[in-house]
């Protein structure tokens, strides 16, 4: 059989063009960094509370244990009396700032949210208090009660239907922690007579992990896009400690449901990518 002599040498030159590209390659990674788009995107949903975080709220934040009063001889006694408090709605609307990346169809992005505060107004500047013991008469000062939370989720998703398709379905899945803040309604006495600390005039917060999960059907009209979100977001807050005194929602300590549903709409600006500004430039 016929062997061309010069057929060596050729193979050789391209089996070291091969591994001269496979080596660069390896060297810039297993993805293209100047594919890479950026995003910032900004939302707003209605989210509905389950029962057991809607109870929470209401309890937590118009709680009335009650004030410790020091007589003329620094004896002090437990006085209480009645508040007047519109309860929370199961339901509030929720405010969301996206900044993320997307490298073909993979995104991720930090979800910075926030509810913004709940008010429930006071009935009157001062409500009367009666000692349990004495049966003597005071009055104290009452606050707007209120809550509201924010936090932050690391968030991670895929596009279903392709990187550049004008109709998407997109899934995502994160987790991250939510900070819960209470105003209470009034200087209450949190602990047993013999030990307490008084609230202040100020709020009580507690942080806690989350976990959240939604899907996104987004209409994308490139750097645009425009999406319709809904999905369910986990939080177990522990019980709120005040002055180093917990207050307890229930008897045995557990942990409390922050959980909630959400349905939204949500707009995107997706930046150029540096291979896509390099196009443009060369056009």
């Amino acid at each position: 059989m016929y062997e061309d002599k010069n057929s060596l040498p050729v193979s050789l030159l391209c089996a070291l063009t091969f591994a001269t590209s496979a080596f660069a390659d390896s060297e810039d990674g297993f993805y293209e960094k100047d594919h890479i788009r950026g995003f910032i995107s900004f939302g707003a949903d209605y989210r509905g509370m389950f029962d057991g975080f809607n109870d929470y709220v209401n309890t937590i934040a118009r709680i009335n244990p009650g004030h410790m009063i020091k007589d003329s001889s620094g004896t002090a006694e437990r006085y209480s009396g009645t508040l007047k408090y519109a309860p929370f709605d199961d339901w509030y609307v929720g405010l969301h700032l996206n900044i993320g990346a997307q490298y073909k169809q993979f995104l991720t992005w930090f979800n910075i949210n926030l509810t913004p505060t709940q008010i429930s107004e006071r009935p009157a500047e001062t409500y009367n208090v009666t000692g349990e013991s004495s049966g003597n008469s005071e009055k104290m000062p009452l606050y707007d009660v209120k809550w509201f939370s924010y936090g932050v989720d690391w968030m991670f998703a895929w596009k279903l239907f392709g990187e550049h398709t004008f109709i998407n379905l997109i899934p995502a899945v994160g987790f991250g922690f939510n900070l819960m803040n209470f105003h209470m309604a009034s200087n209450f006495a949190i602990g047993e007579n013999s030990n307490y600390v008084d609230l202040r005039d100020r709020y009580y917060s507690t942080m806690d992990m989350s976990f959240n999960t939604e899907l996104e059907l987004r209409l994308e009209f490139d750097p645009i896009a425009i999406g319709i979100y809904g999905g369910y977001r986990h939080v177990d807050y522990s019980d709120l400690e005040v002055e180093g005194k917990l207050v307890e929602h229930g008897p045995f300590d557990t942990d409390n449901n922050g959980d909630t549903w959400f349905v939204g709409l949500r707009v995107t600006w997706i930046f150029m990518s540096d291979w896509q500004r390099k196009q443009a430039d060369k056009l």
